[in-house]
């Protein structure tokens, strides 16, 4: 079924002006971008980063690191 639907997108593309042509082919671009976004949120957080500041646990309070993190927006 998948052949069929991808001789009748080519059909169609070709029967429209080389003016529209190239709009059909933003579209199909946009429409892979979305896609490829959502596989990218389906996937699972990575929790690696844990702990990366545990180094300044003793040098800084929570309070301290927001008030960083605020300062770097």
């Amino acid at each position: 079924m998948e052949g069929a639907h991808v001789t009748e997108i080519q059909t169609k593309i070709q029967e429209l002006p080389e003016s529209l042509r190239s709009e059909a082919m933003d579209f199909i671009e946009f429409l892979t971008a979305k896609y490829q976004q959502k596989e990218i949120w389906k996937k699972k957080f990575k929790f690696d980063w844990e702990g990366g500041l545990s180094h300044l646990k003793e040098k800084l309070t929570s309070v301290d690191l927001q008030h960083k993190a605020s300062g770097l927006r």
